[in-house]
């Protein structure tokens, strides 16, 4: 860390398909610079060379493709790198770091979703990560069909072919759904849920309000 530079802040969105997360990370992004503050944005899968090789064997393919333990190891292994050469040292500058999903979506998809267990995730979340926790993680809710309409609609248009999860069965989306709001019921210190079955507008707002209360922004910030 720089001498005297104080430590930025994390803040991690998570949700289902089709939440909304990266219109919402943008939006806050905006604000944040609007006050002065440097925001970098990020995204797992991904987020570093070696994980961004990683997401492209995770988000496209049959959804078959791996066994959801393989896919832990994987996320993981991303994390990692994500931590090691984006995050740490953005946050180490003083930087605030926005990440779309983090170690919560592998505890929600891969915990919840898929079934494996949840000791056996939080023994390598331990190893992995550490103390390097988000200072606040935002879960935008929405339900299932919604979510997943938006997903699909979203990847027919972009034809990123990064539909592998969209693809799997409404009761998974369905447990994910719950492992999220879960995850949220323990740890209501880091973790707000917002409901996102509304305008992006209505919620931008949702979310500056949880950010400036937790973070104790004051001044008042232009919308973007």
């Amino acid at each position: 860390m720089i001498a005297n530079q104080p430590r930025g802040k994390f803040i991690t969105f998570e949700g289902g398909e089709g939440a909304g997360k990266t219109t919402q990370i943008a939006r806050l992004a905006d604000r944040l610079q609007s006050r002065g503050i440097t925001t970098i944005t990020t995204r797992e899968p991904g987020g570093a060379p070696g994980a961004d090789s990683i997401r492209s064997l995770l988000v496209s393919g049959a959804t078959d493709k791996w066994d959801p333990i393989s896919e832990v190891l994987l996320l993981y292994a991303g994390r990692r790198e994500h931590l090691r050469q984006t995050i740490l040292p953005a946050l180490n500058q003083g930087a605030w770091v926005l990440c779309d999903r983090f170690s919560d979506s592998t505890m929600a998809y891969q915990g919840y979703g898929h079934g494996i267990s949840k000791d056996f995730i939080r023994t390598v979340h331990d190893e992995v990560v550490g103390a390097s926790e988000p200072d606040l993680t935002l879960i935008l809710d929405i339900p299932v069909d919604i979510g997943v309409e938006r997903a699909v609609s979203r990847n027919t248009s972009t034809r990123s072919g990064e539909d592998r999860f969209e693809r799997m069965d409404k009761s998974f989306h369905e447990r994910l759904r719950a492992g999220f709001l879960d995850i949220a019921a323990h740890a209501p210190e880091r973790v707000r849920v917002i409901d996102a079955d509304s305008t992006p507008e209505v919620i931008t707002e949702a979310v500056w309000e949880i950010v400036i209360d937790r973070f104790e922004l004051t001044t008042p910030a232009p919308a973007p």
